[in-house]
């Protein structure tokens, strides 16, 4: 792939999982820029830069087939019009050490080379040197351990607020507000919530208040309409219970369905 004597040409991998994070955080930029200042001083850097890929909005536990331009990075060096792939780190090509691996083995299989800004190359696995693949496995372990551990420990502390009576996550119910960290009253939403319970005591169905509020002008949580069912859950914790629920349900049995719909573009493109 790589003509005698001349440099190496390879394509910068970026990912964003998040818009926040393409400006506040380790963004596009600062991750291109890391990865150039790498090929300009490293030792084993001084290769031709002949594309750059972005990937935003998606989680480092994207798979390959998810990565439009992780994708678009493997049809280059596929077409032989790149040798490789640069990447400020592992955590960029993905945050799950499976992925990563999936990765890389994908790379290798296309006969390019892998270099990280922060590591320089990942060498292709050897079973002469077991101990390069399981240094390398190592760090994706220990740094999938870290990213859980600070995960858990913020999921606990919001549980354990939570648990307390204070704001945790999520919106707020209707009647109430966030402010700051904490949360508070909301004095015309809770008013109009008191008169929804009074129409209520008063003998009208949840179809009779909704058209009753939507007619007063009463916005809903969001500044739309009501309907009844948005009523029913506002008045009814059982209905509520229910539709929380059912909701977990649909997202449970969506994500089940994306997990075999990637199952079946990976077998396919075998």
């Amino acid at each position: 792939m790589q003509k005698p004597n001349s440099r190496l040409r390879l394509v910068i991998c970026r990912r964003v999982s998040t818009a926040g994070q393409a400006t506040d955080g380790y963004g596009l930029d600062a991750q291109e820029r890391d990865c150039r200042r790498w090929n300009r001083e490293s030792p084993e850097g001084g290769c031709r830069i002949v594309h750059v890929v972005t990937d935003e909005a998606l989680t480092g536990k994207s798979t390959i087939d998810e990565r439009e331009g992780l994708m678009e990075a493997m049809e280059w060096i596929r077409e032989g019009r790149a040798d490789g792939i640069l990447s400020p780190n592992l955590d960029r090509l993905a945050r799950e050490l499976t992925v990563q691996e999936a990765v890389l083995s994908y790379v290798w299989a296309l006969g390019g080379r892998a270099f990280t800004a922060d590591h320089g190359e990942h060498l292709e696995d050897d079973e002469t040197d077991p101990m390069r693949t399981a240094m390398r496995q190592m760090r994706g372990v220990f740094a999938q351990l870290d990213r859980g551990l600070i995960r858990k420990r913020l999921r606990e502390g919001r549980e354990t607020k939570g648990e307390l009576g204070g704001y945790a996550y999520g919106a707020p119910r209707y009647g109430q507000r966030a402010e700051g960290k904490a949360l508070v009253a909301d004095g015309i939403e809770a008013r109009n919530l008191e008169l929804m319970k009074h129409w209520r005591a008063e003998g009208l169905g949840v179809r009779a208040i909704a058209r009753r509020a939507n007619e007063q002008g009463i916005p809903s949580k969001r500044g739309g309409l009501w309907h009844p069912s948005t009523v029913a859950r506002l008045l009814n914790d059982e209905d509520r219970l229910k539709n929380n629920e059912s909701s977990a349900r649909r997202r449970a049995w969506k994500k089940e369905q994306d997990r075999r719909a990637r199952a079946a573009r990976i077998l396919g493109h075998r």
